[in-house]
């Protein structure tokens, strides 16, 4: 998201010396400042239309420009009422503008195809040169925009009046008031001149009780509508088809199932939403929660799925006033009172306004972060639009989305690809070092603009996908498509608008190596094209064509070289890429009907599937159906199909082994990047093949399968043991999955660096700009400790030393342990549980064979309270041992952090001197900071300062002089005592802040074997992964 750009549709009039036409021209005026009271999109995306109590505005939605509008005259207004609403027709042809006094203003839209508007002719600019983008803009402006005509059609009285209303393809749904009832008016009258039909809601036996209607939503491809009543009850409803043999008492038109009822007042429905990709529909409730609900069927099974909670309390959010899914349906916004807020499908919070600087946005007449009445999607879901309360601006917010909500691949999924409006921006921190790539400052984006020239005519942008390499991107729009490489910086277009018209990508696109593979539909066929990076776009330079029976569904890269394809009459199709020196095609090979198995293929968002190792080895790839354990993403399940044979042939057992998966990712997928394939094409002339070194060195982790719930990143560390659980033939639970939480929107897993990276929405507000803009901020989280603890867990140290050693290279390898033994210290003091039952003697004899072992248990003191200690050092050598063994490999800082857990297990005099002992072998090394810090943890143990006495005088440190002379190199310089008290005070601070301190007086960063100090003596935190970095 960036800064939110603002629109407003101020009309000016010219003022005549008549008395009329000067209140025409004050009403002009009132106008301007007159709030907008609604806001609807067509059902494209291409127009919009907003009202005002007076006037209706028609916009173009790309760009945002004024179109036309119609201004009610003060007549009718007395007559019918301000306006307080607007309804469109989903294909924009007519709008309906709904009034106080229960009245439906309707007026046609039409769209003249000859006539242009906002065409600017540049005087003398056709001589000079001018780039390929000044052509563009040039042509661009030349050519304006296509005139909008708005004219009056008819009055529409609803002498019950208007509770709500909803603008369907062939009737306008109206729940009026009293008395309580549905009215379905055609837009046109049918054949027999009957306009309108009503049902009343007493006779709607599904409705728990007679109750009014609040609002209405519908969605097109559920064929669902979701009605909220005054008692704030929700109702998922049908429309059922009219019978013209019934008399119009006798008549149903609706079918419902009640599936939100409230508990309290809090929990009333207010505001509804409907996801069609995912099949959720979400309640708005009183309190600003969003209940969440699954609809799995048309027959009332609509479970509760999630609630989401408001970012902040009542009190700063306010009530909700709007609720509306992405066009994609990841991603859900609800306005509030005072705000908005958006999740993920599944509930991860991400951006919201409610950590805006409320003095700074009133300053700047930010109205966006203060309070939202209405907004709509428009531009693809690359644009939310947004109006205020009494605001006369309408607000457009850029987004930037995931390429994997447009076009599910592994590749995507790997690698962090992100779509704005005109732009691409490429995650680079693959490619760069490790320290670089978990660094908050370092610039880890590359921005690339999608060429103008596509994007004028084939806007939005629909699909993109990036290479497992990380070379290649493509991208595609209405039509065509085109391709970039990142490593020349240069874009390939078709020079043939023709050609590129000629076709639309449905159905996904890949890379092999440099050759990309799209599904498209052309003529009414549907093909598999080739496309080779190197050679020009044109219907001459095409690799190869295979002929599909119908169009694709998705697809997708598996393997080295295998490509599967499902299409919409329910079957899997398998390809090998068959490269040689001179071509390369696509060889059909197998293919796997699933009639009966996946009952709606539309709702088919990913396919992938799993050999067993035998068949990749020395496998046919013919029978590589037959062996295939097929992985299908259904909505939001996790579905796999298990092949088997008997006597009737080959069958496929069916189990969901995943639920609310937002995306998943399967490590298998991404082998070819480390293995070379056995037929590689012509070498790329733009470089060498590129590889994720050590990606799969851990056989464990290469056959990991990773998803993402909308809470936590879950992983199954081995494919086969879920393949045997899920068997039907077992009959096992399936294994539980590794989870690594997180605070952010997770979208890659590092494996390579043990690190889950994702993003984090971050408002920027500054004092000398004056407008607020959001930006990405990469985060990461560690997964080592989780899946290490899990091996510990099932008590298979061998797996886990097998992990470790994969990792034990990072710089942050110590890091990860040390949070590994701070997890499982916590968990079992909260628990109090037994020793029998207890992981720490596993965790503890695990660390004991890493070189920085005694670092890490120091360090874990340090971040766990003192009441923890004893429970950690009750499996460890006892505090003396480990601070001997300290002192014996050199590490005295290591050292000096044990003595703070002498201080508390032992006597004053034996810490004290263990202090001594641990001064003098810092005087030898000459680490004078770490002398002046044991200095100060002496005085705090002794006000009187007798044991530092004692301890410079065994060291034979002599005082520096009392006249303030020079201090010597062996010296050391005494601060003034404080005062009893405060000693004792900072002795108690030293002991009870263990959890952000070291010793007392000695703060320290371990990294490695070495402790960093900063120059003023106090530490520098440098936690990469438990917090949030600016």
């Amino acid at each position: 998201m960036g800064a939110a750009r603002i629109y407003s549709a101020n009309r000016r009039r010219r003022k005549d010396h008549s008395d009329h036409d000067e209140r025409e021209g004050a009403n002009a005026e009132e106008e301007k400042s007159a709030p907008i009271l609604g806001l609807v999109t067509s059902r494209s995306g291409h127009l919009i239309a907003t009202i005002t109590a007076t006037t209706m505005t028609i916009w173009q939605a790309s760009p945002i420009v004024v179109l036309a509008a119609a201004t009610r005259s003060t007549s009718s207004i007395r007559s019918y009422g301000p306006n307080v609403a607007v309804l469109l027709r989903p294909d924009a042809s007519i709008a309906a503008v709904q009034t106080l006094n229960g009245f439906l203003v309707t007026y046609s839209i039409t769209l003249d195809q000859t006539a242009r508007v906002y065409q600017q002719i540049r005087e003398g600019g056709n001589h000079r040169r001018r780039s390929e983008n000044d052509r563009l803009a040039w042509e661009q402006d030349r050519a304006g925009f296509r005139e909008v005509s708005v004219k009056f059609r008819m009055v529409i009285r609803i002498d019950a009046g208007i509770a709500a209303a909803l603008a369907l393809d062939d009737e306008v749904i109206v729940a009026t008031r009293k008395p309580a009832a549905i009215q379905c008016i055609k837009w046109t009258p049918d054949n027999s001149g009957r306009q309108t039909s009503t049902e009343l809601t007493t006779r709607m036996v599904w409705m728990q009780k007679s109750s009014g209607i609040l609002a209405m939503v519908y969605d097109r491809a559920m064929s669902l509508a979701v009605w909220v009543t005054l008692d704030g009850r929700a109702y998922a409803v049908q429309r059922l088809p009219e019978r013209a043999n019934e008399s119009e008492g006798g008549q149903r038109l609706f079918r419902g199932y009640g599936f939100h009822d409230p508990t309290n007042e809090a929990s009333k429905a207010v505001k509804a939403a409907i996801n069609a990709r995912f099949s959720l529909l979400a309640i708005g409730c009183a309190g600003a929660e969003i209940h969440v609900y699954t609809a799995r069927d048309y027959v009332g099974s609509i479970p509760m799925s999630h609630k989401l909670l408001a970012p902040a309390s009542f009190s700063a959010t306010g009530r909700i006033t709007c609720l509306s899914y992405s066009p994609d349906g990841y991603c859900l916004v609800a306005g509030y009172e005072y705000g908005w807020a958006m999740w993920s499908a599944y509930g991860k919070l991400g951006a919201n306004s409610f950590g805006a600087d409320a003095r700074l946005s009133e300053t700047n007449n930010e109205r966006w972060l203060m309070s939202v009445s209405n907004l709509s999607w428009i531009d693809a879901g690359f644009r939310l639009l947004l109006t205020c309360v009494d605001e006369s601006r309408l607000w457009a917010v850029e987004m930037t989305k995931s390429s994997v909500t447009t076009c599910f691949s592994s590749a995507n999924v790997s690698r962090m690809l992100l779509l704005s409006s005109t732009n691409l921006m490429i995650y680079r921190g693959f490619d760069l070092p490790i320290r670089t790539t978990i660094s908050a400052e370092a610039p880890l984006w590359q921005h690339v603009a999608i060429p103008d020239g596509y994007l004028i005519h084939q806007r939005p942008i629909r699909s993109a996908v990036i290479s497992l390499d990380g070379r290649y991107v493509a991208i595609a729009g209405k039509r065509g498509l085109a391709h970039y490489s990142i490593g020349s910086g240069r874009w390939k277009t078709f020079d043939n608008a023709e050609v590129e018209n000629s076709f639309v990508v449905r159905g996904g696109m890949c890379w092999y190596q440099h050759v990309l593979i799209a599904a498209v539909e052309c003529n009414e066929s549907y093909e598999l094209r080739m496309y080779s990076r190197e050679l020009g776009l044109d219907a001459n330079t095409l690799l190869h064509v295979e002929q599909l029976p119908s169009a694709a569904v998705a697809m997708s890269m598996t393997g080295q070289d295998s490509l599967l394809v499902y299409t919409f009459e329910n079957v899997l199709y398998h390809y090998v890429v068959n490269a040689s020196d001179a071509s390369v095609k696509l060889v059909l090979v197998g293919q796997l009907a699933l009639n009966g198995i996946v009952r709606a293929p539309a709702r088919v968002r990913a396919v992938t599937w799993i050999l067993p190792e035998f068949q990749l080895r020395d496998g046919d790839p013919s029978q590589d159906v037959a062996h295939a354990s097929v992985l299908f993403l259904v909505d939001a399940k996790l579905v796999l199909l298990q092949s088997s044979s008997n006597e009737d042939g080959l069958k496929y057992d069916m189990r969901v082994i995943a639920q609310n998966v937002e995306y998943f990712d399967l490590m298998r997928d991404q082998g070819a990047l480390d293995n070379p394939p056995s037929q590689s094409l012509p070498e790329s002339p733009s470089g060498g093949s590129a590889s994720l070194s050590g990606l799969h060195a851990d056989r464990g982790l290469r056959d990991s399968l990773w998803y993402f719930d909308g809470e936590s990143v879950r992983c199954w560390m081995h494919v086969d043991d879920l393949l045997k659980s899920a068997s039907t033939e077992n009959g096992r639970e399936l294994p539980q999955p590794v989870t690594t939480a997180t605070d952010f929107y997770p979208t890659s897993i590092m494996l390579d660096r043990g690190l889950v990276l994702g993003l984090d929405a971050e408002m920027i507000q500054r004092r000398d700009v004056h407008f607020a803009y959001l930006r990405h901020k990469i985060r990461t989280q560690l997964f080592i400790p989780h899946v290490l603890r899990r091996h510990l867990s099932q008590l298979d140290p061998g797996a886990a030393s097998v992990i470790a050693l994969r990792y034990q290279k990072l710089p942050y390898f110590s890091h990860a342990l040390e949070v590994l033994l701070h997890m499982v210290l916590d968990d079992e003091v909260d628990a109090n549980s037994d020793s029998e039952d207890s992981l720490m003697p596993h965790v503890v004899s695990f660390l004991s064979t890493f070189p920085d072992y005694l670092d890490i248990v120091v360090q874990c003191t340090r971040k766990t309270e003192v009441r923890s200690w004893r429970k950690l050092f009750a499996y460890l050598p006892p505090p003396q041992q480990l601070f001997e063994e300290s002192l014996e490999k050199g590490l005295l800082k290591t050292a000096g952090g044990y003595l703070l857990v002498l201080h508390n297990f032992q006597e004053l005099e034996t810490s004290s001197e263990q202090c001594m002992r641990l001064l003098e072998k810092a005087k030898e090394v000459g680490d004078w900071d770490l002398c002046k810090e044991l200095a100060r943890f002496l005085m705090a143990l002794d006000d009187s300062g007798g044991i530092l006495r004692k301890a410079l005088a065994r060291m034979n440190i002599e005082r520096a002089s009392e006249d303030g002379g020079s201090v010597g190199q062996d010296s050391v310089r005494l601060t003034t005592p404080r005062s009893a008290k405060d000693r004792r005070q900072d002795l108690a601070n030293g002991i009870v802040s263990a959890a952000s301190s070291g010793p007392a007086g000695i703060e320290t960063q371990m990294v490695g074997n070495e402790a960093v100090l900063s120059p003023n003596g106090t530490a520098v935190s440098e936690d990469y992964f438990s917090s949030r970095r600016g």
